[in-house]
């Protein structure tokens, strides 16, 4: 079953000429790994046609792993990576000393052009450091940022950045509007995609000297259809569709929305368990209470893209499911076709000519 480096390369290059997106998935990053990965990755191939998964992480075990479903064989490959790189251990070291760990590897197949996109669950750290260091950024990027979509009331917005850069210039946070409207406006359809600073504030006078130095010029910044400050209370209310921060404010924000999150939906579970009335009424509302709870589950969604690179990085939660891994594949699919690197690219040298002007 297993495939020689010839083998493999010559698969590769196949599924490259045909209109396939290629995703090297991490099997070995994460809580659930390898598990979760496998499955997400079989339940992806099984939905679709148009996706190629590139499994990495150590073969016997990923083998053993899917061994257990029935899946189009010619749609997944398994590469060899005896490495794992773990949560705990000092980034830079990590990418610089394990090159065959899944994340090096998976990596190193984005920047080969083996690949269309990475997926990992793994270290945050390695996988910010080895975005820039082995993927690469794109030229005129200062900093790449990472892009969750959070739910609310009207959809989704995107959050950018929720952890990559915590010390950010206010050239970095125009960047990031720049790229999370692109990214609204061709990965969700959002026409002119409303965009906002996050502040402790609605007026302009408040906030901190990054927030007052970047104001003016989300105001002049021709690419993005600018609404002002918006507060944290009014995120989930969906007032703006791509939320500007620095990551550690979007950390924070991000945090607690999934804290919260999940405390309140355990609240109702318990409330409505503490008496048989309850228990009825729960029967009753469990349909539309259940639609409702799932508009809100940001797992729907995928991963955060680290977006500005050279190749698409996404990183899911550590302790992402399959369902979330899947979803995390049809998101590189989309953002393939939507040539948003491109895009990027095209906005980001407009935008660059335009201040040298």
């Amino acid at each position: 079953m297993q495939q020689n480096s010839a083998q493999q390369n010559s698969v590769r290059q196949s599924a490259a000429q045909a209109d396939v997106t290629r995703v090297a998935l991490d099997a070995m990053g994460g809580d659930n790994a390898p598990g979760a990965p496998v499955e997400g990755a079989v339940n992806a191939v099984n939905a679709r046609k148009d996706i190629k998964v590139l499994l990495i992480g150590q073969q016997d075990v990923v083998w053993a792993e899917l061994k257990k479903y029935t899946y189009p064989m010619e749609q997944i490959e398994v590469i060899h990576a005896e490495e794992v790189i773990e949560t705990a251990e000092p980034p830079v070291n990590a990418i610089r000393k394990k090159k065959q760990s899944s994340i090096v590897v998976g990596m190193n197949l984005v920047k080969q052009r083996e690949a269309d996109a990475f997926v990992s669950a793994g270290s945050s750290g390695a996988i910010l450091v080895g975005g820039q260091v082995l993927v690469g950024r794109i030229r005129g990027i200062e900093r790449p940022p990472l892009a969750p979509l959070i739910p609310t009331e009207k959809g989704v917005s995107l959050l950018i950045d929720c952890g990559a850069n915590v010390d950010a210039r206010a050239s970095h946070l125009v960047q990031f509007a720049l790229m999370g409207s692109i990214y609204m406006e061709h990965v969700l359809g959002i026409k002119k995609p409303r965009v906002a600073i996050v502040n402790i504030g609605a007026e302009e006078e408040k906030g901190n000297a990054l927030v007052k130095e970047v104001m003016p010029l989300l105001k002049e910044c021709e690419g993005i259809h600018f609404v002002g400050c918006i507060e944290a209370r009014e995120i989930p209310k969906g007032e703006a569709d791509v939320i500007v921060c620095e990551a550690f404010v979007g950390n924070v924000i991000l945090k607690l929305y999934e804290g919260l999150s999940s405390t309140i939906v355990s609240a109702i579970k318990k409330g409505m368990r503490s008496t048989l009335k309850s228990k009825l009424g729960a029967a009753l509302a469990l349909p539309a209470l259940k639609t409702t709870l799932k508009a809100f589950d940001a797992t729907q969604y995928g991963g955060a893209p680290l977006l500005g690179l050279n190749g698409l990085v996404v990183k899911t939660h550590g302790s992402a499911k399959a369902g979330e891994v899947t979803n995390s594949i049809y998101q590189c699919v989309t953002f393939r076709e939507q040539d948003i690197n491109g895009k990027i690219r095209k906005n980001i040298a407009s935008s660059t000519e335009h201040e040298g002007m």
